[in-house]
Parts: C-alpha cells; sequence; structure tokens
C-alpha cells in the first residue's frame, strides 16, 4: 500500500459514509482515481466490509461477556469454528495460545440467554472441554480502527 491508500483506508475507517469526492480532495486524487483504488483495495481484502456502529443496548442486548473456550484437540478446531460461526451473539472468535484454545466476544439479551448459549450452544459443540466466562460491567473503549501501518525504512528491525 502506498501513502494515498493508507491515507484512503484511514479516511473511511474513521467515517465509511465519506463520499468518494471528499476522499479524493484529501487525498489529491481524482474521483475516478479513489473509485478504483478503493475497488482494488476491497479485492485485494484490506477493505472487508462497511458497517454501521450501534448501541447494543438500544436494540435490547443488555450483555456482553468474553469466553474462553478449551477445546480438547486440534482435531476438533474446524467443527467449533463452523458452528461458532452460525451463533448470532459471536460478535468475535480468535484461536489463542495459552489456557484456551479460542476467546469469543459475545452480546446477548440478558444474562439468561447468556447462559442458553454456553449450555445449549458452546458446551455441546464436540470437543469443548470448558468454558469461563468474564461479563463485562462498563465498556470504556471499544473500537474498530486499525492505524495502517508505515512501510519500514530499510535497515529497520521487521
Amino acid at each position: 500500500m502506498d501513502p494515498a491508500d493508507r491515507r484512503i483506508v484511514d479516511l473511511l475507517q474513521r467515517n465509511a459514509r465519506t463520499t468518494q469526492s471528499e476522499v479524493a480532495k484529501a487525498v489529491g486524487l481524482s474521483q475516478p482515481a479513489v473509485a478504483e483504488r478503493i475497488r482494488k483495495l476491497e479485492e485485494r481484502g484490506v477493505i472487508t466490509g462497511y458497517a454501521a456502529r450501534v448501541d447494543a443496548a438500544e436494540l435490547g442486548i443488555d450483555v456482553t461477556a468474553f469466553i474462553g473456550v478449551g477445546i480438547e484437540h486440534p482435531k476438533f478446531f474446524d467443527e467449533f469454528t463452523q458452528k461458532v460461526k452460525r451463533l448470532d451473539e459471536v460478535l468475535e472468535c480468535h484461536r489463542v495460545a495459552g489456557e484456551d484454545s479460542y476467546l469469543l466476544k459475545v452480546k446477548t439479551r440478558n444474562t439468561r440467554s447468556l447462559d442458553r448459549l454456553l449450555v445449549e450452544g458452546l458446551r455441546t459443540i464436540p470437543g469443548v472441554t470448558r468454558t469461563h466466562t468474564t461479563i463485562v460491567l462498563a465498556s470504556i473503549k471499544e473500537e474498530t480502527y486499525v492505524q495502517p501501518a508505515v512501510p519500514a525504512a530499510q535497515g529497520d528491525a521487521p
């Protein structure tokens, strides 16, 4: 990515509703050039989608939790990930190093629906040996913005 691509990504992350004309003006390129760059960034998978950020509580979703999941053996990883992808309450799923095999971020309507997700959803998946749940009391910072990396200068460590 060149500096113009990094700037385009920066602008769209900060406000995905920014028009191509506004991006073009900020980057110093024509609107068609910006449209082509955005298309290429999408094709390369740098830009993976666009979304509105919402207040989950306003939608009746009051509980946020992080769930560590232990998996018995790596042979169960594929089935676990396929089943987790179908659970609407799971917003993020990460395979991690350490005591857990996976770390999930979930949002549910209430503690009863969280319990149902644990008991009827996650713990019924083959290979799951344990879960441990941390319920969020207050969210101090939640961001989706990723600072685009600037290429290292020659001679810099990777």
